[in-house]
């Protein structure tokens, strides 16, 4: 075979580092552009955070150019409003109408710094402000005030999450109540154990032998002691703590009820009697067996019901979790309109200050350094402005294929694959995917990931509406007599005029984590 060069013209996407950091602040969370945004302005002089709002309407054009590129430096004449940018990654309210669908935009706002002349005589003032000797006795805090720590003086400046930022651990909490319970040495090294073999569901783990093991052979403690300890450990808050099963749980905390009367005997019998036909909710075999009567029987059982299985659950040791949307969609007459959050990352800019020091055509190695900053400066704000765009782009089009959803609620939500998101806004399905994970939405009916509003399709029909409608009729079922998956299966047939397999009816109920119909029996009296 011949060889031959040949020379010809390619189109080929080649990942530039600028690309590449798009991409990344693209797929990043709320809290992580936070962080991402925080660093870059720390490692790059050339970028400030923005703290007050500067409209600057003259400055604008000049600003535009500096962070786009269009000049290599900042003009040096007097005439000019200043000397750098202030790029505002907030972005405009879009119309879904179309009559005023303008594209995001940037604001740009510009710091105007006074005359050489005029700091000159600043300067020159607070020259003669300062005396020639300075007293010799100053204390550090005079020059340094120290930061107090007293409490803040307005309500505005109180922070209520601060209280919150250390969660005890159910550990904690029962050591707290060891130490105010009066016990001897041995006691307390046996009360310790068991704590230390509790979950966080607060049932025990160990039994009785293996608490007693564990101490050494000079000790000699007996099991009849660490029963003793562990009677005492299950009067502890929460009820129910340091229970073995299921049934010692509930027999602790039915036992330290408040109430009086034959409700709370009959649930004790109930559970330490008949609790295997209680799961089994065989109500009929339970009532030949206890001889109650039928409304007795129910009382019993709801209180039952009102029993935490879990106790441990009821101190809780994790921080609360709060979501910032990155969208906003609201109702303004009669139309939806969608917009980014402004205030769910910091805004940020180039620091027209060190921007002015880049010189025109010098090559030494401090301009070399302001100039390679300011241009990763510019490439950061214009990676966050693609981001900004991009994001109000897709959720734009979710909103407009979901006005349904937010009109009549999920059952009305309709088929969407990121595939349509993708055809509508002329972007990779893989890009859709990184917009859409972990950004959040704001609604009327409350927040959403942009995730939650695709889902498959069922005979024209979304996932998403079907296990709504199935939510919504077990909601409404007879409680003595609850709905089958066949009978789920007929009612939404009747309702949506669509025909979905039983299958999966019992896939998307126990995805919503809805029991069978023979656990969601209840009793009615």
């Amino acid at each position: 075979m011949k060889q031959q060069l040949i020379i010809g013209q390619r189109h080929q996407l080649t990942m530039t580092p600028q690309l590449q950091q798009a991409i990344r602040l693209l797929k990043l969370s709320t809290l992580e552009l936070e962080a991402a945004i925080q660093q870059a302005v720390e490692t790059n002089p050339m970028l400030e955070l923005v703290e007050d709002d500067d409209d600057n309407a003259e400055a604008e054009e000049a600003a535009d150019e500096l962070v786009n590129g269009t000049t290599e430096t900042p003009p040096e004449s007097e005439e000019d409003a200043s000397d750098g940018s202030d790029i505002d990654v907030s972005l405009d309210e879009i119309d879904l109408e179309g009559e005023n669908h303008t594209e995001a935009a940037a604001e740009v706002m510009v710091d105007a710094y006074p005359d050489e002349d005029e700091v000159g005589a600043t300067d020159a003032e607070w020259q003669d402000e300062i005396p020639e000797e300075l007293p010799v006795d100053s204390s550090w805090e005079d020059v340094y005030p120290t930061l107090t720590t007293s409490s803040p003086s307005s309500d505005a400046d109180f922070d209520i999450d601060s209280g919150n930022s250390t969660q005890e651990t159910l550990q904690a909490h029962l050591e707290w109540q060891l130490n105010l319970t009066p016990t001897t040495e041995r006691d307390r090294a046996i009360a310790l154990a068991i704590i230390d073999g509790i979950d966080d569901d607060g049932m025990l783990t160990l039994s009785i032998e293996e608490v007693a093991s564990g101490f050494e052979e000079d000790d000699d403690v007996e099991t009849d002691e660490v029963l003793a300890v562990l009677h005492l450990v299950q009067q502890f808050d929460p009820a129910g703590v340091a229970a073995r099963d299921l049934r010692e749980c509930l027999l602790i905390q039915l036992r330290q009820c408040t109430e009086d009367g034959p409700c709370v005997a009959a649930a004790i019998d109930l559970v330490e009697n008949h609790l295997e036909l209680l799961a089994s909710r065989d109500f009929n075999l339970l009532l030949r067996r206890t001889h109650l009567e039928r409304e007795a029987l129910a009382e019993a059982v709801t209180l039952i019901q009102t029993m935490n299985p879990r106790p441990g659950s009821a101190v809780d040791s994790t921080g609360t979790d709060y979501i910032t949307p990155d969208v906003i969609v609201r109702k303004e007459k009669g139309r939806w309109k969608v917009e980014l959050n402004p205030d769910s990352a910091p805004r940020v800019r180039v620091n027209p200050q060190y921007a002015s020091f880049v010189q025109r055509g010098s090559r030494s190695a401090d301009n070399t350094f302001l100039r390679n900053h300011l241009q990763e400066a510019r490439q950061f704000l214009n990676s966050l402005q693609a981001r900004n765009e991009t994001l109000l782009k897709v959720a734009t089009r979710i909103v407009e294929r979901q006005q349904a959803f937010l009109e009549h609620g999920p059952e009305a939500m309709r088929p969407l694959v990121l595939k349509d998101i993708a055809e509508a806004v002329e972007m990779h399905e893989s890009t859709i995917s990184r917009v859409t994970s972990q950004k959040y939405m704001h609604t009327s009916r409350g927040i959403f990931e942009l995730k939650y509003f695709f889902s498959s399709r069922v005979d024209d029909t979304s996932a998403t509406a079907i296990q709504a409608l199935i939510k919504k009729l077990v909601a409404d079922e007879d409680p003595e007599k609850p709905l089958s998956d066949s009978k789920l299966e007929k009612l939404i047939m009747q309702t949506t005029t669509k025909k979905v397999a039983r299958r999966t009816i019992a896939k998307y109920r126990e995805a919503l984590r809805i029991p069978p119909s023979n656990e969601r029996k209840r009793i009615v009296y």
